[in-house]
């Protein structure tokens, strides 16, 4: 774990993102401490390193990571801030030339995903269920990767494979479906079908229904930092706000550009519920989540 003193710079893991680059240009300053930005490419596996070993003072964070981290008392703290989000109906994907189904009916088949605590498998997992009737047991996943919480250990629906990525589950006939991230969609994914016809009016019908985005990724702070340096995080989360609310004009009104923002909020403390709903029913935490005590921990943050 790293060893923070009052006077040195806070290390900060943030995802290269319209609304985070303000703050590593220096065009808005972070008032009364140094940061020093550090970058991971692909960002992930610094999301491992942030839940196993404390590598950072700030670390953006999935929401799937960030619910298994307070799960098993890894000691951060969320921090209001939501730095990606979006829909994901379209994230069930087939191959184009693969027989039609629904997905209805996936009970009983194999769906690939890139690991069990993937955030994005927690929001497909979560729609299948509410809209389909079809529960995370009554699918075996496979996986490519690990969770980044050492201490989980996966459900026996939960299989690994040794393919190197999601899509070559779906080339080798190793399962009837996957699910992408937003990224892997246009990567990896490219050319693949989403299971649910009209995926978008379906992403925008969820949205309605709960009164919030899903939240991808979102923000945390080491607990000791919070403790003994809590001007330096005000600082930063005060900077932080700033930067996004500067570059408002580079998000569109898709519910990927209204997901970003800061502050606590009507809509952040429905999305933290329904995760935290929905990982319980998956089997990713044990215990409910106390929304409430989260959001207590720093609703000074925005007086």
């Amino acid at each position: 774990m790293n060893g923070t003193h009052p006077t040195e710079p806070l290390t900060v893991m943030l995802g290269d993102h319209p609304h985070t680059r303000p703050l590593r240009d220096g065009t808005v300053p972070v008032p009364g401490t140094g940061c020093e930005f550090l970058t991971s490419s692909p960002l992930p596996p610094a999301f491992a390193r942030m839940v196993r070993e404390l590598a950072y003072d700030i670390c953006e964070m999935p929401m799937a990571t960030y619910l298994q981290a307070r799960d098993v008392g890894v000691p951060v703290t969320l921090l209001p801030v939501v730095l990606v989000g979006s829909t994901h109906h379209r994230s069930l994907t087939r191959l184009p030339d693969d027989p039609e189904i629904t997905p209805g009916d996936l009970v009983g088949r194999r769906v690939g995903v890139r690991a069990y605590g993937q955030t994005t498998g927690l929001w497909v997992r979560g729609w299948l269920e509410e809209e389909y009737g079809v529960k995370s047991s009554d699918i075996t996943w496979v996986t490519t990767e690990d969770v980044h919480v050492a201490q989980y250990a996966s459900p026996p629906y939960v299989e690994r494979s040794k393919a190197g990525r999601v899509v070559d589950l779906l080339t080798a006939h190793e399962v009837s479906a996957a699910v992408l991230g937003p990224k892997a969609i246009g990567g990896q994914g490219a050319g693949l079908v989403p299971l649910v016809a009209d995926a978008e009016a379906a992403g925008l019908a969820w949205t309605e229904r709960h009164g919030t985005i899903p939240a991808n990724h979102l923000l945390v702070v080491r607990d000791d930092v919070l403790r003994t340096r809590p001007d330096a995080v005000l600082g930063f989360y005060r900077a932080l706000k700033q930067s996004i609310a500067d570059t408002a004009g580079l998000r569109d009104d898709s519910p990927a550009g209204r997901a970003v923002g800061a502050g606590w909020s009507d809509s952040l403390t429905t999305c933290l519920e329904v995760a935290g709903r929905y990982a319980l029913e998956q089997e990713l935490i044990g215990r409910p989540v106390d929304v409430v005590a989260t959001e207590r921990m720093t609703a000074y943050l925005d007086r």
